[in-house]
Order: C-alpha cells, then sequence, then structure tokens
C-alpha cells in the first residue's frame, strides 16, 4: 500500500469519506461530500503553517481564491495516520493550471497577482522576512567564481564544464552591473517600506501554482510565503513564462500593463524589476545544481538549458534595457 493510500485514512479525523482519489502533484486528490480537497505529507514548520493559514484565509475574505487548510475534529491543521506521518487537508479546485500557450491563460494569471498584492498584507514577522536582493546577489556571484576556480582548477573535462568557463565571464559581468544597478536605485527604502507595511509575496507563483477556473482563477501552494518587495512575485512569474517566448518585448509589456492597470508599479518598483531582469538567476542556479551534486556525469537537459541561456544572453540583454528603459512603458 502506498504512503499516500495509508494517508487516507486521517480522513476519518475530519469526518469525511472519499469516493475516489487521484494522485496529483506530491499528494493526493480526494472527491468528498464537502467538495475537493488535497491531502499531502506535511514536512514543515507548524507555527509558519498557522500564520499560512491566516494568510489564506484573510485572501479568501477578500476574493482570493486560494487552498486554504480544513481543520480536524480536535480544531488542529495537522493529523497523523497510524504510522505516525503528518498530513494536512486543504480545500481545492476543479480546474486545470495556468497553460503558458495561451496568452489569455498569462494575462488572467497577472490580474490575479495584482489583486493578490493588493491585498496581500499582515503584521510583519522578522522571522518571516526575505534576505536583502543585494546580499543574494552578492552570495551568488561568489558562488559564480567559486565554481569558475573549481573547474579551472580540476580541467574542464565535459561539454557542461567548458561551456561554463566559455561563458562565465559575460554572465559575472552582468551580475555585478545588476548591483550596481541596485545600489543607484531606491532599492533600500523601498525594501523598507515594503516591509513596515507587510507586503506579502507568494515566494514562488508561477504557472503550476495559478489554477483557471471555470469564472475565475484560484493561487494554490503558499509555503514558500514572505515578507518582500512584492516585484519579486512579478518578476518570477514574467521571467518564467518569457524564457518560453524568447523574451517577447510586446508580450512583457502586456503583462506590465495588466498588472499596473489594476495595481499601479512605483517608479522604484520599475527599477527593481529592471535590476532582477539584469541578474543572470537561470546562469548561476544551473552552475550551482552543477557544483552542489558534484556529478561526473552532467545531464544532456543541463547543458540544452546551459546552451540556451549563451544563445539567448544578448536577447536577454537587450529585453532589460529596453522593457525598462521608459516609466511607465
Amino acid at each position: 500500500m502506498s504512503l499516500y493510500d495509508y494517508g487516507l485514512g486521517t480522513l476519518s479525523q475530519y469526518d469525511l469519506t472519499a469516493d475516489r482519489s487521484a494522485r496529483t502533484r506530491g499528494a493526493l486528490l480526494c472527491y468528498t461530500s464537502q467538495g475537493l480537497m488535497v491531502l499531502r505529507e506535511f514536512h514543515g514548520s507548524e507555527k509558519k503553517l498557522k500564520k499560512q493559514q491566516e494568510l489564506l484565509l484573510m485572501l479568501q475574505k477578500n476574493g482570493i481564491n486560494t487552498d486554504y487548510y480544513i481543520e480536524n475534529t480536535a480544531g488542529d491543521l495537522l493529523s497523523k495516520d497510524k504510522d505516525d506521518l503528518t498530513f494536512t487537508l486543504q480545500h481545492w479546485y476543479e480546474g486545470r493550471e495556468c497553460d503558458t500557450k495561451s496568452r489569455e491563460d498569462i494575462l488572467k494569471s497577472v490580474v490575479t497577482l495584482a489583486k493578490l498584492h493588493t491585498v496581500s498584507k499582515m503584521e510583519p514577522i522578522e522571522e518571516y522576512r526575505e534576505e536583502s536582493l543585494k546580499e543574494e546577489y552578492e552570495r551568488h556571484n561568489r558562488e559564480i567564481r567559486k565554481i569558475r576556480k573549481f573547474i579551472r582548477k580540476k580541467g574542464a573535462s565535459c561539454v557542461f564544464e567548458k561551456e561554463f568557463l566559455a561563458s562565465v565571464e559575460w554572465f559575472l559581468q552582468r551580475g555585478e552591473l545588476a548591483i550596481t544597478l541596485l545600489e543607484e536605485s531606491d532599492y533600500d527604502r523601498l525594501r523598507e517600506k515594503s516591509w513596515q507595511e507587510g507586503c506579502i509575496c507568494h515566494g514562488e507563483y508561477n504557472q503550476h501554482n495559478v489554477l483557471i477556473l471555470k469564472n475565475s482563477t484560484a493561487v494554490t501552494n503558499f509555503d514558500h510565503w514572505n515578507y518582500d518587495v512584492q516585484m519579486a512575485d512579478l518578476y518570477r512569474f514574467m521571467r518564467k513564462i518569457l524564457e518560453k517566448y524568447n523574451w517577447d518585448l510586446k508580450l512583457a509589456n502586456e503583462m506590465l500593463k495588466t498588472y499596473h492597470t489594476i495595481r499601479p508599479i512605483s517608479y522604484p518598483e520599475w527599477q527593481n524589476l529592471k535590476v532582477r531582469f539584469t541578474y543572470p538567476e537561470k546562469y548561476w542556479k544551473l552552475a550551482n545544481h552543477y557544483y552542489s551534486h558534484k556529478k561526473t556525469w552532467i545531464s544532456e537537459k543541463n547543458v540544452e538549458k546551459l546552451n540556451n541561456l549563451i544563445s539567448q544572453k544578448e536577447i536577454w540583454k537587450n529585453f532589460a534595457q529596453n522593457c525598462f528603459e521608459f516609466y511607465p512603458f
């Protein structure tokens, strides 16, 4: 019997039974008399979960559909099965993930994000504050240099290592430029303002976490929520989409205008988006994945990703410059 079949037994703690169930991303969809639910094994912090539930219920109250948690009959958000494994049960929706091939879906997701950001504010808690972008970029640049040194020392013996060494200087320069632009911008004040206002980010706003429903949308998987400049979410969503569209300026402008119409983007936030699109995040991520796994064999998929980044580098560089040249568009 699988882990999820065992977990199904915890439904009795909610006075619920499932007519049927189906696998979904790392969880079990349960069709119950009280609607669609998701049963998931829990590994996080109970303290943060309670705060997350507070956020989700607040968003629900403000008209944002979310995957809020269901309390069991004891009034708890966590339930243990007979093997002492911990599970959560969440309200879920009949819908499909945002289709990145559909401009309509993409813009619906941007509208949802703008509405989400408008109401996503709670009393600031230092524990859940995201680190400063400057600290993050400086750390990432150090890691890229460390990987460069590691490969040079041992000698590049595979395609990934050779391509990395041939391209690293260009991408490091972009990383340094992002820090310079950040220092020249009003980032510190923007970050402090966002913090004082208790601005919350979803933390992982992407196509997989937006469900397109019959007449609306739903946002799911808030496990990475944090206090930060909310442009972090908009950047993350746009980057994921634009990578698939070869950095299409027209689509980027549509997304920015759609967001701006609902939740106006301030000039410091505009500058912040430019900085984020200047930093070679995907390049760092690939290099870091290579180094942390210390693989003797590197997957063809990662070599392909690196080659794509290198081949798109000029388009990506021009995108950051052109897209944010004039405020606000």
